[in-house]
């Protein structure tokens, strides 16, 4: 379908020119336009095609940017992009210099609240509605975007609570489509499958005794329904709730069928729905997919072992775990503070718990990872996923932070392995049994050993490695950007000396003493923050006790990294080979 109507619009002044009867057809000219830019772009597609329909009536019903609109994470926030300013450059997605992959308020006046994790909208959202009220503005509508599986997590109920008994002009939607990136799990996602088919608990709905105003279900891709109830609900004061019914994936045949793949599918043939194949037979596996095999051989052999994801198994691949051993591998949700506890609780019971989380996300337990785990010294065992940066979904995604965050925690021990074996083998050794909790942090993608599938081998808790001796320069790096440094040294002459510290925490003293006494200049290399980093580890150690080498730390500046591939980021970041390799010039 050609785009006889979207190429007029370019803000949502041009949308409300349509007759209502014009909009069905810009919905399908919408979904084309998406999915003809994501097939070969990538990106999310399938929660931007679900939320078509909506998006439309939203920009055509409000008033935005004037009312207030707030998409949650912003996985679906393709469609709002378009519509608000965006469309000619909607095919730089994602890409370094273009606009980010998720709703960003330096950006666009429409990107009312930056987002990318789950369950922020309402509480952002509430804050507008009470500003607008004590400034005396009481037309202004505020609207959150919330799915199912975001609102189970517990910030949504805590603003959900907060809003009802607040005298304020706040909508929020319910987009229930039954899946987040993984199929919405727990109680909340039993009881809105009930209210689709009209089941009413006897106590009321959950959400009227949140005192909210309770709409719904409909259909959340009948244009001329939504228009209708978001007409009146515009005349309704305080809290309210519209529930729709959605599709993830809607309007093509095999997004709407594979609905997990579909997510960010990568490329695929925009005319059939087809992914373009990939030849992986003969790649390297990637990290997620080395603790995935490795965890459930492990769990085959140790029945103490369990595993806990929050709304990640497919991404983390615990799924390989939950699908043989269902009874002992648990998706708890969108619930990163009580998968922390989860796992602590285990702990105390003699279990081995293995508590996967993505970098950008454990952020959201911190307080959990001290209280709970650290200062009890309970042996949980964090995997620490898309550690570093990750590339395309940019600042609110780069894991970038946790070296930080965590190596100032008592107790916490801290590992980066280099490799998928060193990986494979830690979560061997940490299976065995330890008396404190660890972090093992691993990057998104692949690796670079085909031949990974060696048998266990036990590592030395604070044992680091010597890779290449020299005699004038040593670098010092920790996990997987120890590649990066082979490869740069591949183009300089023997004097330079390399050192995987594949323990952050504790320090390996004795071979870093070793390096401190024979080296003059040093050079510190890690995918995290300079600030509180693993450089600043070896710099306090080196003054603590007198040493005065020459030592540079390499690592992310102290800004946030924006969106670019991954090797993009890196030279950015002055932590690419070739990056590396003219630091080391500079120097000789």
């Amino acid at each position: 379908m050609s785009n006889e109507l979207l190429q007029h619009i370019k803000y949502p002044s041009d949308l409300k020119k349509l007759s209502r009867d014009q909009l069905p057809q810009l919905a399908q000219e919408l979904r084309d336009f998406v999915i003809n830019i994501v097939a070969t772009k990538e990106g999310h597609l399938g929660a931007s095609l679900g939320v078509v329909e909506l998006t439309i009536a939203l920009h055509y019903i409000f008033d935005t940017p004037n009312d207030l609109l707030v998409w949650d994470v912003g996985h679906q926030a393709y469609p709002h992009k378009i519509l608000t300013g965006r469309k000619d450059v909607f095919h730089t997605n994602r890409q370094l210099d273009g606009i980010s992959g998720f709703p960003k308020r330096s950006e666009s006046e429409y990107d009312t609240f930056g987002v990318g994790h789950s369950s922020t909208s309402i509480s952002a959202t509430l804050g507008m509605a009470i500003a607008s009220k004590l400034k005396g503005n009481t037309k202004k509508q505020h609207i959150a975007v919330i799915g199912d599986a975001s609102i189970a997590s517990g910030m949504a109920f805590e603003g959900l609570n907060h809003a009802g008994v607040t005298d304020t002009n706040i909508l929020v939607i319910l987009n229930d489509n039954a899946i987040g990136i993984d199929p919405s799990v727990g109680a909340l996602k039993e009881y809105l499958t009930k209210a689709k088919v009209g089941v009413k608990p006897r106590t009321n709905t959950i959400i009227e005794a949140l005192n909210f105003n309770y709409f719904g279900p409909i259909d959340g891709h009948d244009l001329p329904s939504l228009l209708n109830i978001l007409e009146k609900l515009k005349t309704i004061k305080g809290p309210k709730l519209l529930h729709i019914i959605t599709t993830k994936g809607k309007g093509l045949k095999q997004a709407e069928e594979d609905q997990i793949k579909y997510h960010a599918p990568g490329k695929f043939d925009a005319a059939t729905g087809d992914l373009i194949p990939k030849n992986n037979d003969k790649l390297p596996p990637k990290f997620q997919d080395v603790f995935g095999y490795t965890i459930l051989e492990l769990a085959r052999i140790n029945k103490k072992i369990v595993g806990i994801t929050p709304a990640m198994p497919t991404g983390s691949s615990l799924k390989y775990m939950m699908q043989e051993m269902p009874d002992r591998a648990f998706d708890v949700g969108i619930a990163e503070q009580h998968a922390v506890t989860l796992a602590a609780g285990m702990a105390t019971q003699g279990l081995v718990p293995f508590c996967t989380i993505y970098s950008t996300f454990l952020q959201r337990a911190y307080d959990q990872i001290i209280h709970d785990v650290a200062l009890q010294n309970l042996p949980v065992i964090f995997c620490i996923d898309r550690a570093g940066i990750v590339g395309e979904d940019g600042a609110t995604h780069h894991g970038v932070f946790d070296i930080a965050y965590l190596n100032c925690i008592p107790n916490m021990i801290v590992a980066a392995p280099k490799d998928e074996i060193e990986l494979r083998n830690l979560l061997y050794a940490t299976s065995l049994g330890l008396e404190n909790p660890i972090a093992i942090r691993y990057p998104r993608g692949r690796g670079h050993i085909i031949d990974w599938r060696k048998p266990f081998q036990n590592i030395e808790i604070g044992k680091a490695q010597v890779i290449k001796e020299g005699t004038d320069i040593a670098i010092i790096s920790t996990g997987t950007i120890a590649c990066n440094v082979t490869m740069a040294l591949e183009f300089i002459e023997e004097k330079i000396g390399h050192y995987h510290f594949g323990f952050i925490k504790p320090l390996d003293v004795n071979l870093l003493n070793r390096i401190l006494q024979r080296y003059k200049t040093i050079i510190t290399i890690e995918d995290g923050v300079i600030k509180g980093g693993f450089g600043s580890s070896i710099v306090n150690f080196a003054n603590q006790y007198g040493f005065n080498n020459k030592i540079i730390t390499l690592g992310v500046p102290d800004q946030f990294i924006h969106h670019g591939t991954v090797e993009e980021l890196h030279d950015i970041c002055g932590i690419s080979s070739n990056s590396i390799l003219r630091k080391i010039q500079e120097l000789q």
